[in-house]
């Protein structure tokens, strides 16, 4: 049963970066022990910034990217400026990549094919290292390196699956708090383990969690449908998906098609309303206090490390005491 648990968020554009530390404060106040920002250029402040400040309001909670990309910032200002943050936090930093969906979509951009991903993350491995490397056409060293920041790659398709298990220091489920998806995910991330020689305990396997409690079930998925809607645009480009989601693939269609990049995870967005209520019941946990914990059990007997809940907007503070004093504790009852 997993027992270890972490905040993923973004910053919004109305939110004061004063606020941004306080919230870091909470999380690590209610136990939590990693906190992933999302990184959205256009929709969502800095997230570098909102990484460094949270560092410096915190002492033990290990801080990252979910996720940044390869393109939006070249490569080296990524090490250079995780580096600093690892040095800000005392060895705390986690750096997060992915292919990139809407800050790449949204500046005109196309997510990074496969090769181009393993690619990037071992040029991070050379920066880390402090060594003399030959990349970019000329030799580079990264003058701050300090130590092998660990690396998660956000997966969710059968290729970047294998991939964190051949090379990465943590994988972050993306899709789906449903337990027959993750198993799906899972086995890909044993077959690049396999492939790479590696144990199960080489990689830590991170889950995101979005989850709403409320008494009224209408409000609860309303809470998690803007979230469930990117979900289902993401998945409107995947060629093969667990069979019993098959039954969506004209949803994802229409979600794609309408999804507004820069209102992305917004609670006020109105592509939030393309997708059933069937679907956002799949891919989130949403309804009544009881309900939410039996459905999470469930997930924390899956094979992962970590549960991390995405932070929704609209009583933060709230919602961080709900998670840390309520969920977490029965979570953990008869365990």
């Amino acid at each position: 049963m997993v027992n270890r648990f972490g905040i993923s968020r973004g910053v919004s554009p109305r939110e004061t970066f004063d606020q941004v530390a306080e919230i870091a404060k909470a999380v690590e106040a209610n136990g939590f022990e990693a906190l992933w920002f999302i990184d959205h250029q256009l929709g969502m402040k800095d997230v570098y910034t909102a990484m460094n400040v949270s560092a410096m309001a915190t002492e033990k909670i290990h801080i990252g990217s979910a996720v940044t990309n390869l393109q939006t910032r070249h490569p080296t200002v990524t090490a250079n400026a995780t580096t600093a943050l690892d040095d800000l936090s005392n060895d705390r930093a986690m750096l997060g990549l992915g292919a990139g969906w809407v800050a790449l979509h949204s500046i005109g951009k196309m997510p990074d094919k496969l090769g181009a991903v393993r690619q990037g993350i071992n040029e991070f491995r050379q920066l880390f290292s402090g060594e003399e490397a030959e990349l970019y056409g000329t030799t580079v060293r990264l003058a701050t390196a300090r130590r092998q920041v660990p690396i998660y790659l956000a997966v969710s398709q059968p290729g970047m699956l294998r991939l964190s298990g051949e090379i990465c220091d943590g994988a972050i489920l993306m899709g789906a708090a449903d337990p027959e998806f993750c198993k799906w995910q899972l086995d890909y991330i044993y077959q690049g383990l396999e492939k790479s020689g590696r144990q199960r305990s080489d990689i830590l396997i991170d889950l995101i969690v979005t989850m709403s409690i409320d008494d009224d079930e209408e409000n609860a998925l309303n809470d998690v449908r803007a979230w469930a809607t990117s979900q289902a645009a993401t998945f409107a480009v995947w060629k093969k998906v667990p069979p019993a989601w098959e039954r969506f693939r004209e949803e994802f269609t229409i979600a794609e098609q309408a999804y507004h990049y820069e209102e992305h995870l917004s609670l006020r967005a109105e592509h939030k309303q393309i997708v059933s209520d069937d679907f956002v019941k799949s891919v989130t946990i949403a309804g009544n206090f009881e309900t939410c914990v039996a459905k999470l059990k469930e997930v924390a007997k899956l094979d992962i490390d970590r549960i991390t809940f995405a932070l929704l907007s609209g009583g933060r503070f709230r919602r961080l005491e709900e998670l840390g004093q309520k969920v977490i504790p029965a979570l953990r009852q008869n365990n």
